[in-house]
């Protein structure tokens, strides 16, 4: 059996699907009923509800299970104790094989959750488990393009003129599955995920443009104001250990290139990783498709063309 945590997260939703397709079964990790019940109705049988910082919760999650994949409570202040005590738990469960889902470069410390993720990493090889690790890039992600869709205008809360690497995260699950399902292969492993290119926020904001086929502006908001958007708050002053966060994400960006390589990526993957382009038209299809069925979600200034 295979526990994976966050399962209705963006991994998850992807992940489990082909987990169940494979044949597998699948134990789900979630926060919330509702969740367990877009899961319960997407096949999955066996799912656990609760915070896995509940040590009640953590022992119902990894009891029996074989092998987890574990992603930790993003922009959660109690990310390294939750990590630290699920390896601990599963070591004790007696858990054949480990994958954490970390980041890339998590040797970057001046990153809040880069570091979370780096004591993390060392806790698990310390554990005596089997493990993988996957550090993947920045995630290409549909809700950072909407706003480009609607309106004309991508929004980065770090300096437009720092190159990142992206990956997509339909292909960080397909590594994921493919080492979960591979038997002892991967066990030891620390895998870098990147795809290819380097781009600055102008280069974005340009393979939007031609994507489309309309103008498409780059502009920098500060990490207040993203957090705001990103959390649904008033004021910083609500959610400080998040606000330190996404001000170290937005110094550190702006100071330095975050780069990766797409060679592991591809071995891995068996075929060329997803291209930032062809991720946007894939998701400019999609948008595209929803805008018309449902027009009244995707209105905006300008509308999709």
């Amino acid at each position: 059996m295979i526990l994976v945590t966050a399962a209705h997260g963006n991994q998850g939703k992807l992940l489990v699907p082909m987990l169940l397709t494979s044949g597998a079964k699948v134990r789900a990790s979630v926060r919330s009923e509702e969740s367990a019940r877009a899961l319960r109705s997407a096949g999955v049988d066996d799912v656990v509800v609760g915070d896995l910082g509940d040590p009640g919760v953590l022992a119902r999650a990894v009891a029996g299970v074989d092998e987890v994949y574990y992603v930790g409570p993003a922009l959660h202040p109690g990310e390294r104790e939750v990590g630290f005590t699920a390896v601990d738990a599963a070591a004790a469960a007696g858990v054949r094989h480990f994958v954490f889902s970390s980041v890339l470069h998590a040797i970057t410390t001046d990153l809040v959750q880069h570091e979370v993720k780096r004591d993390i990493e060392e806790h698990l090889l310390s554990s005596g488990l089997d493990f993988t690790i996957l550090q993947p890039a920045n995630y290409m992600l549909r809700h950072r393009l909407l706003p480009a869709f609607r309106d004309g205008v991508f929004r980065l809360s770090w300096s437009l003129d720092r190159r990142q690497s992206m990956v997509d995260v339909a292909d960080v699950t397909a590594v994921a599955a493919a080492v979960l399902l591979g038997g002892e292969g991967h066990h030891g492993a620390t895998y870098e995920l990147a795809s290819p290119g380097r781009y600055t926020a102008h280069d974005i904001a340009a393979t939007i443009s031609e994507v489309i086929a309309r103008q498409v502006v780059a502009k920098e908001i500060g990490p207040e104001d993203f957090l705001k958007a990103a959390l649904g708050v008033k004021s910083a002053d609500e959610a400080p250990y998040q606000a330190r966060l996404l001000r170290a994400i937005s110094a550190r960006y702006s100071s330095h290139d975050f780069v990766g390589n797409p060679n592991v990526l591809g071995w891995l993957l068996g075929r060329p990783p997803t291209t930032f382009r062809e991720f946007v038209q894939r998701e400019f299809d999609a948008f595209r498709t929803t805008a018309v069925q449902h027009p009244s979600v995707h209105a905006g200034p300008g509308g999709p063309s």
